[in-house]
């Protein structure tokens, strides 16, 4: 039989007593840590030329496909527009902290496509977060990226035409 000494004995209890307490901790803390950082990002888009179609966002986590292919999007929505102000308002929730960069486009004809003419000069307004100037071809991920963080933020961008 094995015979511990008072002192290490009442160590050992108090390290299994620790022990107990501490798994449990652990799996809140990691609970806790899941629903931490995470974040809501509104949008708010200004500027639409009429009210016809829908304003449609799509929300990035990196370059790949920014700003123009929605399938790498990690999300997307469409909006109506507000015929008095001319806006359309998005709210992605449960968003993880981290970069994120927002692309937008007024789907005026309504038929889920960024209509350009034949030399790929765009028909229909567009925006990115930002709001980077109009120039020759799509703005790039690094100009229209920017840091969510778990209080959440809102951004404006204006539709160009």
């Amino acid at each position: 039989m094995f015979h511990m000494k008072p002192d290490v004995k009442r160590w050992f209890g108090l390290l299994t007593l620790g022990l107990t307490f501490t798994i449990p901790m652990s799996r809140l803390s990691a609970q806790l840590a899941t629903e931490k950082g995470t974040a809501a990002l509104k949008v708010q888009v200004t500027g639409a030329r009429n009210a016809k179609g829908t304003i449609r966002a799509a929300l990035f986590r990196g370059e790949k496909g920014f700003p123009s292919d929605a399938s790498q999007a990690v999300r997307t929505q469409a909006a109506e527009i507000d015929g008095k102000t001319m806006t359309a308002q998005f709210v992605f929730a449960d968003l993880p902290e981290g970069v994120y960069a927002v692309s937008v486009f007024h789907d005026e004809n309504s038929n889920q496509k960024f209509d350009k003419n034949l030399m790929g000069i765009p028909k229909e307004g567009y925006g990115a977060s930002n709001n980077p100037k109009k120039r020759m071809g799509p703005p790039g991920f690094e100009e229209a990226k920017f840091a969510l963080s778990g209080t959440g933020q809102s951004l404006e961008i204006k539709l160009i035409y």
